[in-house]
């Protein structure tokens, strides 16, 4: 895993609990915990750290690593605004990971295993989403989708009938975008 993703993930966890508590999940996870973004990581450190997270918080993994996921969002969208820019929706956005993003990830970051994505659009308007990884990562896709929403201030819902968690080799994710509704 590269170690990009690392990087996001201690800023995430210093931002929302600070630096004693991202070198505590380092020393509960037993790694090393010094990753410079273009470095290749194996990918148990991430689930060591999301197992040590989990178990600090009380909370299950997927749980964790999905929150991770939609923090994430907006670090890459300050890091990566050309990804960003060019859409107005977060449907148009997450629609563009397989040709443009990806693409894009695996030439700054040489090396970057990229999940792949299928998409069809169902007759009701909503999106399904095909993931393929073997990292089995589907929560923190999960929380990506849903870090888009909230920047492009939309709501999602997102219902999981296949998942890689649970057995299947894929995980399906169907997804409706709808305007956020403000309160008056």
């Amino acid at each position: 895993m590269k170690g990009i993703v690392f990087n996001v993930l201690e800023e995430v966890v210093v931002a929302e609990y600070g630096d004693a508590t991202w070198e505590l999940l380092l020393d509960k996870a037993a790694v090393q915990g010094v990753y410079t973004s273009l470095g290749n990581y194996p990918d148990e450190d991430l689930n060591r750290l999301a197992g040590a997270a989990s178990e600090a918080l009380g909370t299950p993994i997927s749980d964790v690593v999905r929150w991770v996921g939609r923090r994430a969002l907006p670090i890459f969208a300050s890091r990566f605004p050309q990804f960003f820019a060019a859409h107005r929706s977060a449907r148009t956005f997450v629609t563009s990971l397989n040709d443009i993003i990806h693409p894009e990830v695996r030439k700054v970051y040489p090396g970057a295993q990229t999940p792949e994505f299928d998409f069809e659009s169902r007759p009701d308007g909503s999106l399904r989403m095909t993931y393929r990884s073997h990292r089995r990562l589907c929560a923190f896709a999960l929380g990506l989708i849903e870090g888009a929403a909230d920047r492009y201030g939309e709501e999602v819902r997102i219902e999981e009938p296949v998942c890689m968690l649970q057995g299947a080799d894929r995980c399906e994710f169907d997804l409706e975008f709808s305007p956020k509704l403000i309160a008056v």
